[in-house]
C-alpha cells in the first residue's frame, strides 16, 4: 500500500500559528477545611465577617462547629472523613483564656484518635498543613514577654503546634488580628477579612513558601516579608 508522507515541517513553516497548540499548565490547588468555633457569634466583631466573606468559596469547606454540634456530640467518623478529604486544616476562633473555645478541645480529644492521627498506623494527616486564624481582644504589645500577657501568641499556641507535629502536619503560625474589640471603630475589620480571603487563595494555589512562613511569629509577618 502506498503511504503518503505529508511534509509537516513545510506546512508548519507556512502556518506556524494554526498548528501550534496551546499548552495549559494546571495550577496546583489545595482543598481547605475551616473548623470555625465561636461560642458567642452574636457578639463577634471580626470572625463573622471573615466567615461571611469565605462562605461559598470554591475549594473551601467551612464548618461552624457550634452550629453543627450544639450538644457537643461530635461525629468522629464524619470529622475524620473531612480531614482525610482536605489538604489544609484551619482552626478559626477567638482566643479564649489563651487557648481555643471548648468545642475545639472536645473535637481534638475525640477526633484525633490513636491509629488515625498519631501512632505507628496513624498517618491519615501526614503531609497536610495546619494553621489557625485567631482574633484577640488584647493589643499586639500585650502578647510579648514584657507585655500584659507575658508570652508571644505563638508561644501560647504551643500545644496546637505540637499537636500538628505529632500528627505529621506542617504547622504555620497564626493569622491574627489583635485588638479585635476596637477593630471596627478603627476600620480594620473589612481589610482583615479581605486579607484572609487572600491568604486562602495563596494556600489553594500553592503560592506560599511554607518553609519560610513556618519560621515567622505570625502568618501576617510572613506575608509582609514575602511581599504577598
Amino acid at each position: 500500500m502506498f503511504r503518503f508522507s505529508f511534509p509537516w515541517a513545510v506546512l508548519a513553516s507556512i502556518h506556524p500559528v494554526s498548528l501550534r497548540k496551546k499548552v495549559i499548565v494546571p495550577v496546583a490547588r489545595n482543598s481547605i477545611l475551616i473548623l470555625y468555633a465561636h461560642p458567642s457569634q452574636g457578639r463577634s466583631e471580626v470572625n463573622q465577617e471573615m466567615v461571611h466573606d469565605v462562605e461559598g468559596t470554591a475549594g473551601v469547606t467551612l464548618i461552624d462547629l457550634y452550629a453543627e454540634y450544639p450538644t457537643f456530640e461530635i461525629d468522629i467518623d464524619r470529622e475524620q472523613g473531612r480531614l482525610r478529604s482536605h489538604d489544609i486544616i484551619v482552626f478559626q476562633f477567638p482566643l479564649y483564656w489563651y487557648s481555643t473555645p471548648s468545642i475545639l478541645k472536645e473535637w481534638q480529644d475525640l477526633v484525633l484518635e490513636y491509629g488515625f492521627a498519631y501512632g505507628s498506623d496513624g498517618t491519615a494527616l501526614h503531609g497536610k498543613v495546619f494553621l489557625t486564624a485567631i482574633t484577640t481582644g488584647g493589643a499586639e504589645d500585650a502578647y510579648s514577654h514584657e507585655g500584659y500577657n507575658h508570652f508571644p501568641l505563638r508561644h501560647l499556641l504551643s500545644p496546637l503546634e505540637q499537636t500538628a507535629n505529632l500528627c505529621g502536619m506542617t504547622y504555620l503560625p497564626p493569622f491574627v488580628l489583635y485588638g479585635s474589640r476596637t477593630a471596627r471603630e478603627h476600620n480594620h475589620v473589612a481589610a482583615h477579612a479581605d486579607r484572609w480571603v487572600h491568604v486562602l487563595d495563596l494556600l489553594k494555589a500553592d503560592r506560599l513558601n511554607l518553609a519560610k512562613a513556618a519560621m515567622a511569629p505570625t502568618l501576617n509577618d510572613a506575608l509582609e516579608t514575602e511581599g504577598l
